[in-house]
């Protein structure tokens, strides 16, 4: 099975520490549109594009990288409770017009209270749920071209419908990632891929069967995903340097606060992040090559796999072999990474790499060449 790779776009920033300014980086439009080219070219099939208020519009960025880049996909968020489903479904028509058919769609539900509330939404999480439910049930069918009459308890509409349709026929993909029963549930009902942060392989495990049961009683099928960061190297002494380098200068009055911002957090998949590690740092790798170091200052996807290329090779084929075919990863800094994971981890993977649609470059056999006129011997020998 070929794997589908993404990257990830940090609207939020990036640098080379967690949890300080030190080793910083201006994320402005040039750096995102470096990522994504780097991202483009290196095959790569598409970006994950984050969302909150501690990020750049999703939308907005995702529109403003498709004339600079050729065949990578841009997965961004729909947020029920926070727009109308049928607008929703005009502007992801819109957005898989205008980039070719490239555009997919992450369901978010929200996490965190604090957040939602700046945003007007102050439903429960179960009422949330229930609310992305009819949400989804509206915007899937529009965007399939049905006009649509709905009667919910949270969202109602008459005569909803798109007079423009997207590319992707009947619609673009629509993903999403939840750890409750009620998350479940939903994937099982109405997505087409479920994505999963990066547990042990165990745990991972458990929710694919039960999302995929869930999906059967519904006479459907779900593909899987995992998001993950990864720390690859050249040898697993140099990754595991480097993962102890991303968190060397964080405190523990640092990581305790970050702790205390997560655990006001209603998101159950926040929670068993969290329980990975436990806010310590003695014991951050919680099964082989599956460290949690991030997520000590980091909320949502908070593991990375560490290790050489064969190592890390070995890792991701233990969770496809769990049926997952899609990888979201990302690094620090994410430019640097991209290449780093690129040339050292998807030589050992059988990965689905679109073809890039630009002048054919090369590699010299003999690395860089010392001078012009001067050949190795092998060459002029030959």
């Amino acid at each position: 099975m070929s794997l589908n790779i993404f990257w990830f776009l940090p609207t939020h920033g990036d640098g080379h520490y967690l949890g300080t300014a030190q080793g910083a980086r201006t994320v402005d439009h040039g750096y995102l549109q470096q990522i994504a080219q780097a991202a483009d070219r290196l095959g790569y099939g598409g970006v994950l594009i984050p969302t909150g208020r501690s990020c750049e519009d999703s939308w907005l960025v995702a529109a403003s990288l498709i004339p600079v880049t050729q065949r990578l996909k841009f997965l961004v968020a729909l947020r029920p409770g926070i727009i109308s489903p049928t607008v929703a479904a005009r502007q992801a028509a819109t957005l898989d017009r205008l980039s070719g058919g490239r555009a997919l769609f992450n369901l978010v539900t929200g996490g965190d209270p604090d957040e939602l509330a700046g945003d007007g939404l102050f439903l429960s999480h179960e009422e949330r749920y229930e609310a992305s439910v009819e949400f989804t049930r509206i915007w899937r069918r529009v965007l399939e071209g049905q006009t649509v009459d709905y009667d919910g308890k949270h969202i109602k509409v008459r005569g909803a419908r798109l007079l423009y349709p997207p590319l992707q026929q009947p619609r673009p993909p629509l993903y999403f990632g939840g750890s409750s029963e009620a998350a479940q549930d939903l994937a099982a009902e109405q997505v087409e891929l479920y994505l999963t942060w990066g547990e042990p392989p165990a745990a991972v495990a458990e929710k694919i069967a039960q999302v995929r049961a869930k999906a059967a009683t519904q006479g459907r099928s779900v593909r899987f995903g995992i998001r993950l960061h990864v720390i690859v190297r050249e040898t697993n002494e140099q990754a595991w340097a480097a993962a102890d380098r991303l968190i060397a200068e964080l405190d523990d009055d640092t990581i305790a606060k970050a702790q205390s911002a997560f655990a006001r957090f209603d998101s159950v998949g926040q929670q068993r992040m969290a329980a990975l590690h436990g806010g310590r740092r003695d014991k951050l790798e919680v099964s082989p090559n599956l460290w949690a170091g991030v997520g000590l200052v980091r909320g949502g996807a908070g593991t990375a796999l560490v290790g050489d290329g064969t190592t890390v090779a070995a890792r991701v084929k233990e969770y496809a072999d769990l049926g997952i075919d899609t990888f979201i990863f990302s690094g620090y800094p994410h430019l640097e990474e991209s290449y780093r994971v690129a040339e050292l981890l998807f030589p050992h993977l059988d990965v689905e790499r679109p073809q890039a649609q630009c002048g054919q470059g090369y590699i010299s056999p003999f690395g860089e060449m010392v001078a012009n006129d001067i050949l190795p011997k092998a060459v002029a020998q030959s």
